[in-house]
C-alpha cells in the first residue's frame, strides 16, 4: 500500500491509495473523507506490473497535465501508466472543493469498501507505456517527486535520478550522487528557499543532507533504514519520528538562528584540475555572463556562470557521475535545442580523469532573468564508457593481461570535423592521452548514447600528459590529425584519417551498431582501426595499422604540461607546448600531401623551431597560441607571461601575477570591442578560480601589462 496526493484536491481530504495485489495487479482508489463522516473510497484504475520476483510497487506520483502516473516498483524499475479517469479530474475537483459529492462516490461510501472491487473487472487493465527496468537496482525505488516538470526518483543504490517526459516515454537526465556512504536514500524535500534536502540513511543514522551547502544538516541516530519513521520541517522546527525496539520515538528541534556566516562559497571540495569556457550568454536587460565547466579531485564537475560586474561564480548544476578525480574536459559545440532560445548555448561535455571513466553530457543554456544566477542550465547525460566494464565482457580474458585499474585519462580533444552528412545519425570522435602508455580514440552516437572504443596507440610506451586533434583542410579535402605529449618531452604527430573514415565506414554498414574495440594487451600495439564485427566475435581488422606517427620532435627534457596548436592564415600550424622544467617550445608546422589522390599519404614538416628554456620558475601548466606572433603562457610560480614570437627567438612583452596557487589549467577566449579592438580573456584554476583581462594592439608595447 501507499498514499499519492491528488493534483487539484485538497490533502487534508482527498488522497490516492494504491494497493498492489497477486499476479502484479496494482488498483488505484481515491479515499475521501469529512469530519462526522465515513471515508469514501472510489475505484479509479487497474494497472499491470511487469513480471518479477518480487511484483509490487513501492511509490507513485500524479502527472496531472499529461493524466499520468509514474511509479517505482521493488525491482528498482520505473513505470509510466496512462490514467484513464484523468479526463474527469477537474470537474471532480471542482465538486469536492464546493462541497459537492459524486453519485458514484456516495453509492461506495454507504456500502462496505469491498463492494467498490466487486466490478473492477468493468476497467481495463492498463499495461505501462514507459519501463525503465532495474533504473534503481535490485534494492527498490523509495520515492518519486514531481518538481517543476521534472520527475525524481530515489532508491537504495546511493543516486536520485532526475528525468523528463518525452511523447510519453521516460528518459533520463542525470544521476546524483549525494554523499560518500549515504547508500540509502529514501525521500526528496524542495524547500521555498531553492535548497534540496535529501533525506536517507547512514549506517544506523538518519541523514539530511543539504545539496545547496554539500553538508549534513542533521544526523540522528535510529538504528538504520528498516523502520517506520516520518520526517517534517517546518520554519519553527523539525520533527523526526521513528519506532526502535517496539516504542515510538520522536526527535524535535526547534530552529535556531545560524551564527555561521559564508563570506566565500567553494566551487568544490579540493582543489580544481581543469576548467574549460563554454560560452556567453545574452540576458535580457543585464549583462553578459561567461558559462563555464570545472573539474575537480572532489569526483565532481561544476557548471557555473561569471559575471565581470557581480565578480562572483554561480554554481548551475553539479555533476556527480566519476568514481574518481575528474582530471580534463573537452567540449563539442552544437546547435541550439528546440526548447532554447537564439541566445542559448548547446554542447556536448566530455570528462575524464580517474578508473579509466568517461562521462558524456548534453548542456543547455539559456538566459532566464527571472533566477538568481541569470542563467538556466539542464544537463542531459549521454553517454560513458570504462574501461573495465568492457573486460568483465570479454571472453578468454583469463588467458590475458588485465588493464591497469589505475588508468588515468590525462586530457581530452574532440576531433574536429567529424560530423558526417551522409550518415543518419550525428556521429563524434574522442581522443584521449592516457597514463597507461596509451593513445586511444572514442567514437560517441549521440541518438544511441553510445561511446565506443575505436583505436588505441601504445607508441610513447610511458604515461600520455597531453593530447590535441586539429584539422587540416584544403580545397581538395581534408586530414584529421592528432598530436600527442609525454612524459619523456616527445611530440608525436598522427594521421588518423584512416582509422576515422574506417569507423564510419563500419558505423553506415551496421546501421549504427557498433561493438567496442577488445583492449590491447601487448604494450608494442599498434593503432588499430575498428572493423564490421558480429555480435558475440570480434574479426580481424581489414585495414592497414597506422605504424608510426608521422613526425615525433624532442620538445623537452621531461614531461609536456601544456599544450595548444593553433592554424595560421597561410595554412600552416602552430605548436606550442609547456614542459616541467619551466621551458617553452613553439614549432611551425606544414602538411604535405602526397601526389594522386587524397588518401595517397600525409606529410609534416617541422619549418621552424624556438625554444626557450627557463621561460618560468616552475612546471608550465597551461599555454594558448593568442595570435601567430602573441603566445601567452602560466605556470605554477603564479606568473602569466605574454610573449612575442620572433624569429628564432621568443620575446616576454609583460608578466602579471595571479592570486591562485598550484595552477592546474588556463583556458583563453578572445571578444572583439566596439572599436574593433581585440580584448583576450583567460581564466585559470588550481587552488581557486581566477579570471583576467587584457588587451594586446598588433605591435604591443615593450613594458605594457595585462590589467
Amino acid at each position: 500500500l501507499s498514499w499519492a496526493p491528488r493534483p487539484g484536491l485538497p490533502p487534508d481530504t482527498s488522497a490516492a491509495l494504491l494497493a498492489s495485489g497477486p499476479d502484479g495487479e496494482m488498483l488505484w482508489l481515491d479515499v475521501t473523507h469529512r469530519p462526522g463522516q465515513a471515508p469514501w473510497v472510489r475505484l479509479m484504475g487497474r494497472y499491470l506490473l511487469p513480471p518479477c520476483k518480487q511484483r509490487w510497487h513501492t511509490c507513485a506520483a500524479f502527472l496531472p497535465q499529461e493524466g499520468l502516473l509514474v511509479c517505482g516498483d521493488r525491482r528498482g524499475s520505473l513505470l509510466l501508466f496512462p490514467c484513464s479517469s484523468s479526463s474527469g479530474w477537474a470537474a471532480e475537483s471542482a465538486s469536492i472543493v464546493n462541497g459537492g459529492t459524486d453519485p458514484v462516490v456516495e453509492a461506495c461510501s454507504n456500502e462496505l469498501e469491498p463492494s467498490c472491487l466487486l466490478h473492477k473487472g468493468a476497467l481495463p487493465l492498463e499495461s505501462p507505456l514507459s519501463v525503465l527496468f532495474g533504473l534503481h537496482g535490485k534494492t527498490g525505488v523509495t520515492s518519486v517527486t514531481i518538481h517543476r516538470g521534472c520527475i525524481y526518483s530515489t532508491g537504495r543504490d546511493g543516486v536520485y535520478r532526475q528525468l523528463r517526459l518525452r511523447d510519453q516515454q521516460l528518459e533520463v537526465l542525470q544521476k546524483h550522487r549525494p554523499c560518500k556512504g549515504l547508500q540509502w536514500i529514501e525521500e526528496l524535500h524542495f524547500t521555498s528557499d531553492g535548497d534540496l534536502l535529501v533525506l536517507g540513511f547512514h549506517g544506523d543514522n538518519f541523514v539530511v543532507w543539504s545539496s545547496r551547502t554539500s553538508e549534513n544538516v542533521h544526523c540522528i541516530p535510529c538504528g538504520g533504514g528498516h523502520r517506520s519513521w516520518s520526517y517534517c520541517s517546518s520554519p519553527l522546527a523539525e520533527v523526526f519520528a521513528f519506532i526502535k525496539s517496539g516504542d515510538v520515538m520522536l526527535y524535535h528541534r526547534e530552529a535556531e538562528p545560524c551564527e555561521q556566516q559564508v563570506l566565500l562559497a567553494s566551487l568544490h571540495g579540493r582543489e580544481i584540475t581543469c576548467v574549460r569556457r563554454l560560452g556567453a550568454v545574452q540576458v535580457p536587460g543585464r549583462a553578459t555572463f561567461n558559462v563555464f565547466v570545472t573539474g575537480s579531485e572532489d569526483t565532481t564537475a561544476c557548471v557555473l556562470v561569471l559575471s565581470e560586474n557581480s565578480r562572483a561564480a554561480v554554481p548551475l548544476a553539479r555533476l556527480s557521475d566519476h568514481i574518481s578525480s575528474v582530471r580534463t574536459l573537452a567540449f563539442a559545440m552544437g546547435p541550439g535545442d528546440e526548447g532554447f532560445g537564439d541566445e542559448g548555448l548547446s554542447a556536448l561535455l566530455f570528462s575524464a580523469g580517474g578508473r579509466a571513466q568517461i562521462e558524456c553530457y548534453r548542456l543547455l543554456c539559456t538566459g532566464d532573468a527571472a533566477s538568481d544566477s541569470a542563467v538556466a542550465c539542464q544537463v542531459i547525460h549521454v553517454a560513458s564508457h570504462r574501461l573495465d566494464k568492457h573486460w568483465e565482457q570479454k571472453k578468454n580474458r583469463h588467458k590475458l593481461v588485465k588493464m591497469d585499474p589505475e588508468t588515468r585519462y590525462m586530457s581530452l580533444s574532440v576531433v574536429p570535423g567529424t560530423s558526417s552528412k551522409q550518415l543518419p545519425t550525428p556521429w563524434k570522435f574522442l581522443a584521449a592521452a592516457c597514463s597507461d602508455g596509451s593513445v586511444r580514440i572514442f567514437g560517441l552516437l549521440e541518438a544511441a548514447q553510445k561511446l565506443v572504443l575505436v583505436a588505441e596507440s601504445f607508441h610513447h610506451q610511458r604515461c600520455v600528459l597531453k593530447v590535441e586533434a586539429f584539422l587540416h583542410t584544403w580545397a581538395g579535402g581534408e586530414r584529421h590529425l592528432l598530436c600527442s605529449a609525454a612524459t619523456d618531452g616527445s611530440i608525436a604527430f598522427w594521421d588518423i584519417t584512416g582509422p576515422i573514415m574506417d569507423a564510419t565506414d563500419a558505423l553506415h554498414q551496421a546501421e549504427g551498431e557498433m561493438q567496442p574495440l577488445g583492449e590491447c594487451c601487448c604494450p608494442a600495439a599498434l593503432l588499430l582501426p575498428l572493423t564490421k564485427v558480429s555480435v558475440a566475435v570480434l574479426t580481424e581488422p581489414v585495414h592497414p595499422a597506422l605504424v608510426a606517427p608521422l613526425v615525433t620532435v624532442m620538445a623537452h627534457s621531461c614531461g609536456v604540461n601544456s599544450l595548444h596548436i593553433r592554424e595560421t592564415p597561410e595554412g600552416r600550424h602552430l605548436v606550442a607546448s609547456g614542459s616541467d622544467d619551466g621551458s617553452i617550445h613553439v614549432c611551425l608546422l606544414e602538411v604535405a600531401l602526397g601526389r594522386g589522390e587524397a588518401v595517397a599519404g600525409t606529410c609534416l614538416q617541422v619549418l621552424e623551431r624556438v625554444s626557450r628554456p627557463c621561460a618560468h620558475a616552475a612546471h608550465v601548466t597551461g599555454i594558448r597560441v593568442l595570435r601567430p606572433d602573441l603566445l601567452l603562457s602560466a605556470s605554477v610560480d603564479q606568473r602569466l607571461t605574454l610573449w612575442n614570437r620572433c624569429p628564432g627567438e621568443l620575446v616576454p612583452l609583460s608578466t602579471t601575477f595571479f592570486h591562485v596557487p598550484d595552477l592546474a589549467e588556463l583556458d583563453c577566449w578572445e571578444v572583439a570591442e566596439a572599436g574593433g579592438e581585440l580584448r583576450y580573456y583567460c581564466v585559470l584554476c588550481g587552488q581557486g578560480l581566477e579570471m583576467l583581462c587584457g588587451t594586446a594592439s598588433s605591435k604591443p608595447p615593450p613594458q605594457e601589462a595585462p590589467q
